[in-house]
């Protein structure tokens, strides 16, 4: 991979797309699919020992719980069993498992209208990373 890829995979998607083009994004997706939501998935900045996702944007059924996410997510990584990840909202929240997607985009929506999400390992004797 040539380092300005390089550069711009590491870039977050906020950064490396403007507010407004990010926010016509999610209008033509919501009136396109109005039972879907827009969610972007990264990896934690810090995270080392799980792979990055293939892409970061999901367009998620309304009723589709995070538990059911989760493991969509998972097996696009190929996790073992044995490995755990934590999926954090907006960088700072752990959700309730049975909520549906679209309780959990009503409440942390971001202004642009993607719905954020970060994923993490568990770090060493159960800890979290430091977010933030």
């Amino acid at each position: 991979m040539a380092p300005s890829e390089r550069r711009q995979t590491c870039r977050s998607f906020k950064e490396r797309r403007s507010f407004s083009l990010r926010r016509s994004e999610v209008i033509n997706i919501r009136n396109r699919y109005p039972n879907k939501l827009p969610v972007i998935v990264e990896r934690y900045a810090k995270e080392r020992s799980l792979p990055h996702l293939d892409k970061s944007k999901y367009l998620v059924p309304l009723e589709l719980s995070l538990c059911q996410f989760m493991i969509i997510i998972r097996s696009r990584m190929s996790l073992s069993s044995s490995q755990a990840f934590y999926l954090m909202v907006n960088n700072r929240s752990l959700a309730s498992m049975s909520l549906t997607m679209a309780e959990i985009y009503a409440e942390f929506k971001e202004e642009d209208g993607f719905l954020y999400m970060t994923y993490a390992s568990q770090e060493m004797f159960g800890l979290l990373p430091r977010w933030g």
